[in-house]
């Protein structure tokens, strides 16, 4: 039997092929795709800013139902609602024991959807692991309710965790698109008196304001830098995210955090960019005590248990993020509005 999938073809070049339909091996289960998206990185992948091979199904976002199990899964049968992350570690491994999900076997080597095998933008996904991947999903609770759980929720939050945000602390994040929107929402989770976003997209800007930016930052209108050195009376924040990918970003990140103060870096940076610049006077050449921690999202099902807890318990609201929805034989389209910003556009839904 066939399926549809989109396909990576070289740069700048995807679409639709059939594909047989995965079966499950040992550990292994086949989820049917009710929803799906398009991240960032995917739109890295499409454009050949990040290697993948050609021929590679793409995407890593799936929210489905079980169609197939393989021997040893337990505790789960044909028919259920789950929502799998990005992020599918083996749950074993010396990595994973140690806590690094997302490097489960070594370096990004959590990431395998989309990157390493064959990923969720396609009628079935084939899910590796499963015992420690499928979360199930409350009967309450709708597919889009919980599709941002699966990555971009995931990844923001954990970038603020890995800050270590503390009750009170003054953050900063550059970037309003939808890892920066969700690292706004996890830095109010994480109990900030003060958040201080940056963006000049005006779609963004007033979800900003819903996800729990206090100040919003035009950064084409003012200097954002500046600005946020003026709010905190020249202290700087305690904690500046960085959700874009750029060098620019970057950096002000490292000028407007205070000494002693932690840099999270979020954002996926383009492979062309070969180094990634420190302003050696904002860093204190080196011993002013700032701190830079980078994160990919930690997965496996315990993690999206506790996300889609805060969804049930409506500590968070990701379905509003949803501004344009596709079907699977739209998706070159969806990839046109998504990837150039267009119509207002913060999170698209792909249902196949």
């Amino acid at each position: 039997m066939k399926m549809r999938a989109n396909i990576f073809k070289g740069a700048n070049k995807i679409g639709l092929e059939d594909r047989p339909i995965p079966k499950a091996g040992t550990g292994e289960a086949v989820v049917k795709v009710t929803l799906t998206t398009i991240c960032g990185t995917d739109v890295h992948i499409m454009k050949g800013e990040y290697p993948v091979r050609a021929g590679q199904i793409i995407g890593h976002e799936p929210v489905g139902v079980i169609h197939e199990l393989g021997d040893g899964v337990k505790g789960y049968k044909r028919g259920e609602r789950v929502a799998i992350n990005a992020i599918t570690p083996c749950g074993q491994c010396g990595y994973c024991l140690s806590s690094n999900w997302a490097q489960c076997g070594g370096f990004l080597g959590g990431w395998k959807m989309g990157n390493t095998i064959d990923g969720c933008q396609a009628d079935y996904v084939k899910i590796p692991n499963a015992n420690a991947n499928l979360a199930k999903i409350p009967d309450e609770l709708s597919d889009e309710d919980v599709l941002f759980t699966t990555d971009i929720f995931s990844t923001g939050l954990s970038g603020a965790e890995s800050a270590d945000i503390k009750v009170g602390d003054i953050v900063s994040v550059f970037g309003q698109g939808p890892i920066g929107l969700s690292a706004t929402a996890g830095a109010k989770l994480k109990g900030a008196a003060l958040i201080i976003t940056v963006d000049s997209i005006p779609t963004r800007i007033k979800m900003s304001k819903k996800m729990g930016g206090d100040i919003v930052l035009d950064y084409q209108k003012v200097d954002p830098v500046n600005e946020i050195m003026r709010i905190t009376n020249g202290r700087g924040v305690d904690v500046a995210i960085e959700a874009v990918g750029l060098q620019e970003s970057f950096e002000n990140c490292v000028r407007c955090t205070r000494v002693g103060g932690t840099i999270s870096s979020l954002g996926v940076y383009p492979a062309e960019i070969k180094k990634i610049g420190v302003p050696l006077p904002e860093f204190g050449y080196g011993i002013a005590d700032k701190k830079i921690v980078s994160t990919l999202c930690p997965g496996g099902k315990e993690r999206m248990r506790r996300l889609i807890s805060l969804i049930k318990n409506e500590r968070v609201n990701l379905k509003q993020f949803i501004t344009h929805r596709f079907s699977l034989d739209e998706i070159e389209e969806a990839y046109r509005i998504f990837a150039n910003q267009l119509d207002g556009v913060i999170k698209v839904a792909i249902k196949p």
